[in-house]
């Protein structure tokens, strides 16, 4: 008989928001602002995986890949433009906060964000009135793939990793889990999740995500 899930491991982009700055939304910025988006492509994949692990700040990260030279916009504008990529899913948070308020389960994010990113997000969405515990790569200095990350949250949750499930949109990143002992949903949308999700023994209903 599998044990019962007390604890749920969750990405955030792609899983309960949109992704905060992906290349769709560096398109954009690229259009809106008129920027060369190849080469600011460039300078984004040098920077941005530590910048993601917390080791530079989101003005350092803007001067290397937008304002290396004079623009004819402001780092605020380009700033707000950020974080304005942010949108929910609102059905996704009120199926976890049901799950949460129905079988008492833990939430713990491990996820690869960066700082003032994350804390935005985490504000503007309420996230941590239903998440525990937020592994995310800005505050532990690692970042997905790397397995050390999900230790971590291991260590940190306290619960045998066959009670764990993992939700997450990247399939690399659950076959990680997988490989520690976590189980995981690739997740692709709410209607299939929910399906998985009572395959594991958390049974939802529509009163669980309104």
């Amino acid at each position: 008989m599998n044990k019962p899930i007390k604890t749920l491991f969750l990405d955030i982009g792609g899983v309960l928001l949109t992704n905060g700055w992906d290349h769709h939304a560096r398109q954009r910025a690229a259009e809106k602002f008129d920027l060369d988006h190849s080469e600011m492509e460039i300078r984004h994949k040098m920077t941005f995986p530590i910048y993601e692990e917390g080791k530079l700040t989101l003005e350092e990260h803007l001067k290397l890949t937008v304002f290396y030279k004079k623009r004819k916009f402001t780092a605020e504008e380009f700033r707000d433009l950020i974080f304005a990529q942010s949108k929910s899913y609102p059905e996704m948070i009120g199926l976890i906060r049901g799950l949460k308020t129905k079988y008492g389960v833990k939430i713990i994010v491990v996820s690869n964000e960066a700082r003032e990113l994350n804390a935005y997000r985490i504000q503007k969405f309420k996230l941590n009135e239903f998440i525990d515990a937020f592994i995310s790569s800005c505050f532990v200095g690692m970042r997905k793939p790397d397995a050390q990350i999900f230790r971590l949250a291991l260590d940190i949750a306290q619960t045998d990793p066959e009670q764990i499930l993992y939700l997450e949109n990247t399939a690399m990143f659950v076959e990680i889990a997988r490989g520690l002992g976590i189980q995981g949903i690739v997740h692709t949308d709410r209607d299939s999740t929910v399906v998985q999700l009572a395959a594991f023994g958390l049974q939802t209903d529509e009163r669980d995500y309104l």
